[in-house]
C-alpha cells in the first residue's frame, strides 16, 4: 500500500521503541533460527542485522506521528504490535529465494517487491489501515491478500484469531510456514480466492481487511462481516491513482453503511473479482 499525498505527515516523535515482546528474546540467533524453521534462505549477516534493527525506533516514531496526525492519538495496541513484530523477518523475495532484511526500517516508508506479483506494503500505510480497522482483543479478523504475512501478523498480536487468504499458490504456501517459528499460533492461512472470504469460520468476522484494490465490494465479504464489524477495502481502477480506502460497517440489524477515506494505491485484486458483476 502507498498512502496518498493527503496522508503525508511531519517530523518524527522522540518516544523510545518498545522492547521485543515475543516468546523469546529477539536476537540475531533467534532470527536465524526462525528463518531456518520457515525454510527460507538467509543472507543478512550479524553485523548487518544489528545495524538494521537499530533503525526500528525511527520507524515506530514515524508510525506514532502518522497515527497521532490522523486519529488524534495512536492506539496503544497497534503501537505494541508494531514494536513486537520483527519487520525485517518479512523482507524476503520469494522469487529469488533470499532475504533482503537489511533494507527494513527504511527512513522513507516504501512498498517493497517480494516476488510472485506481490509486495510488502509500506509501514505507514499498514499502521494507518490497522488502526482504521479498530482491532480489539477477543475479535476475529480476516485479511484478503496474505502477501508477505506482515499485516496479518500485526493483527494477530491484537485480536484473538487472525485468518488470511492468498490467491497465488506458491506465495501462500511459502508464507504459511513463517508464523509458527515466531510463536504466532493464532494465525490461520490458506490458498484461495479471497473474493469468497472464509465462510467455514462460524459466526463471521469482526474485521475484514482487503490489501488489494477492488472495483466493487465482494458480497460474500459483507455477508461474513459480523454485526458491529468493520471492513476496510481499497476501491478504484487497477493501476490508476484514483483509488481510495472505504470503510464499511454493519449495525446490529445487519444494515451496512460506508464512508470514503484516504487516497491510496494498491495492486489489483485478482480471481473472481476481475470478472464478477457488483
Amino acid at each position: 500500500m502507498k498512502l496518498g499525498r493527503r496522508a503525508v505527515v511531519g517530523g518524527l516523535l522522540t518516544a523510545p521503541a518498545a522492547a521485543w515482546a515475543g516468546p523469546q528474546p529477539w536476537t540475531f540467533e533467534a532470527y536465524s533460527a526462525a528463518m531456518k524453521a520457515s525454510a527460507r534462505r538467509q543472507v543478512i549477516t550479524a553485523e548487518q542485522w544489528t545495524a538494521t534493527v537499530a533503525r526500528k525506533p525511527r520507524m515506530l516514531n514515524t508510525i506514532q506521528a502518522v497515527l497521532a496526525h490522523h486519529f488524534g492519538k495512536p492506539d496503544p495496541g497497534v503501537m505494541r504490535a508494531f514494536a513486537e513484530v520483527p519487520r525485517e523477518y518479512y523482507h524476503y523475495r520469494y522469487d529469488e529465494k533470499m532475504d533482503f532484511a537489511a533494507s527494513a526500517y527504511e527512513e522513507e516508508s516504501t512498498p517493497w517487491r517480494i516476488g510472485l506479483g506481490s509486495a510488502l506494503s509500506d509501514y505507514r500505510g499498514q499502521a494507518y489501515m490497522t488502526q482504521l480497522c479498530e482491532p480489539k482483543p477477543g475479535e476475529r479478523a480476516l485479511e484478503i491478500g496474505t502477501g508477505s504475512g506482515f499485516q496479518v501478523s500485526i493483527l494477530s498480536r491484537i485480536v484473538e484469531r487472525a485468518y488470511s487468504i492468498e490467491i497465488v499458490e506458491p506465495l501462500g504456501t511459502a508464507v504459511a510456514q513463517i508464523f509458527k517459528p515466531l510463536g504466532y499460533d493464532n494465525i490461520e492461512t490458506r490458498v484461495g480466492d479471497g473474493y469468497f472470504g472464509w465462510p467455514e469460520v462460524e459466526g463471521g468476522f469482526d474485521i475484514v481487511i482487503v490489501t488489494c484494490v477492488a472495483q466493487h465490494v465482494p458480497p460474500p465479504l459483507l455477508a461474513q462481516l459480523k454485526p458491529g464489524g468493520r471492513m476496510v477495502i481499497p476501491m478504484g481502477q487497477p493501476f490508476k491513482r484514483e483509488q481510495f480506502l472505504y470503510v464499511f460497517t454493519k449495525d446490529e440489524d445487519g444494515n451496512v453503511s460506508s464512508r470514503k477515506d484516504l487516497g491510496v494505491y494498491f495492486i489489483p485484486m485478482t480471481g473472481t473479482a476481475q470478472t464478477a458483476k457488483p
